[in-house]
């Protein structure tokens, strides 16, 4: 069986939530690398991209994008979404407000850089004071330490990178939710985790200029 392809920038973005799953679930994967505009309009011609919108994934035959889409796909196939359909409610629930919280990093690279400083202290203010209250009541609840159930999920791996790109530019920010200490140490303790977080992993580095200059070109915005 052919390794899974993802095509994306050379960077997070939204890709980056694609490649932890992969990763922890085992996964071996193939990236190509938008540079170009003539990349991003090749695949547009051959209808790879249906409603012209990266990340696209070449899965199990399959081209498929929508983020949300390509996560479900993969968690549900490799045992990273919940043992019945409430849990998956649950695990949909966690996961798209750790996704919330990850958009607003995302974006912010790609702020003027007189409004960066702002926006930074809204997403920190919005992140102390909304998401990490609610998952620290969540996780304070849970038998088990993880979102939902008795085993990793999708949701979890979420809550863990959201966690890391606060931390990206706010250390020490969970000093005052020790839930989510122990939860971010409990889950980087994992071997794959672990091994993804190392240095020449799939993983990518925070967005720098090059990224954000290749992102705008291609996608000419």
């Amino acid at each position: 069986m052919s390794k899974p392809k993802l095509h994306y920038f050379n960077g997070r973005g939204k890709m980056e939530s694609i490649r932890w799953l992969l990763a922890v679930a085992g996964v071996e994967f193939e990236e190509e690398f938008l540079e170009t505009r003539d990349q991003y309009e090749k695949l547009l011609k051959d209808g790879a991209l249906l409603f012209e919108q990266v990340p696209m994934v070449e899965i199990d035959g399959m081209k498929l994008v929508q983020t949300n889409a390509i996560l479900n796909y993969i968690a549900a196939k490799y045992n990273l979404y919940g043992k019945d359909i409430k849990e998956r409610a649950l695990i949909d629930m966690y996961a798209e407000g750790a996704r919330d919280l990850m958009t607003l990093v995302m974006r912010l690279p790609f702020a003027p850089s007189e409004q960066k400083q702002s926006e930074l202290i809204q997403i920190n203010n919005k992140a102390k004071n909304r998401y990490f209250p609610a998952f620290e009541k969540v996780l304070k609840s849970s038998q088990t330490g993880y979102l939902v159930g008795n085993q990793l999920s999708v949701a979890d791996l979420h809550l863990l990178e959201a966690i890391l790109m606060i931390e990206d530019n706010t250390p020490h920010v969970l000093k005052h939710f020790p839930c989510l200490e122990q939860f971010k140490l409990k889950l980087e303790n994992i071997q794959r985790i672990q091994k993804f977080l190392q240095p020449g992993s799939p993983r990518k580095s925070p967005p720098d200029d090059h990224y954000i200059k290749v992102v705008k070109e291609v996608l000419r915005f």
